[in-house]
């Protein structure tokens, strides 16, 4: 069974659609158009990606045609240089906003918001390609069955913390959201249990109805696991 969190090369897609720094603009829309993606990384001979062309950077050229009626405050930074460009490596974004295979699923989310990114080339340490990420990719976790997400929740959640009162705390999932229910001995640890159930992969909203157990001893607390 695969414990969360998920990383990147669980979802990504492999083999990648890429092209080399000569590549001529003809030839990048064509694979565009024949793959159907909005961008490609540019890889050098060894499998090294060293930047990436989108769709963006092609329609500089396109944009270049407005002419007199744009001014220079409107043009965006390098818009001109990329409208006379003809080969990848003179159309590409460098340096290319990449991330690690072994990133988890928030942390390419993360990057994918900050630079209002689609798709993000997938690449090991040494900075070689080996998938590209997706927007629809990250959200491939949320599907997820929801019998799955109760046995990580009640397996790395309730049986860490409630040791004691584990077997009074019903776990139930439907469409993702978590409900954990029942009686516990310190409820001094719900609003723990509340967080590290949110944050198992796939899992959608959570809903906390725990109370205290009467007259129960109350739980030891532990060191909040570290997952």
């Amino acid at each position: 069974m695969r414990h969360t969190p998920c990383v990147v090369g669980d979802v990504m897609t492999n083999p990648v659609v890429a092209v080399g720094p000569r590549a001529g603009f003809k030839e990048i829309v064509e694979t565009l158009k024949r793959w159907k993606v909005s961008a490609v990384p540019v890889l050098e001979g060894d499998g090294r990606v060293v930047g990436v062309v989108s769709e963006a950077d092609l329609l500089a050229k396109e944009a270049e045609r407005a002419g007199p009626d744009r001014t220079e405050r409107t043009r965006h930074p390098g818009e001109s240089r990329k409208a006379g460009a003809v080969t990848a490596e003179e159309l590409m974004t460098v340096p290319a906003v990449t991330v690690r295979e072994d990133a988890t699923l928030a942390q390419a989310a993360r990057t994918m918001a900050r630079g209002a990114l689609k798709r993000l080339p997938v690449v090991d340490g040494e900075g070689m390609l080996r998938g590209i990420v997706s927007r629809s990719d990250l959200l491939k976790v949320f599907l997820r069955p929801d019998a799955e997400l109760a046995e990580e929740v009640r397996r790395d959640v309730v049986e860490r913390l409630f040791r004691v009162s584990r077997e009074s705390v019903d776990v139930s999932v439907t469409d993702g959201v978590v409900t954990l229910s029942g009686q516990v001995g310190d409820t001094a640890l719900v609003p723990v249990a509340a967080r590290l159930a949110r944050a198992v992969e796939g899992v959608v909203e959570v809903r906390c109805d725990l109370v205290r157990r009467p007259a129960d001893t109350l739980e030891t607390p532990r060191p909040e696991p570290r997952f």
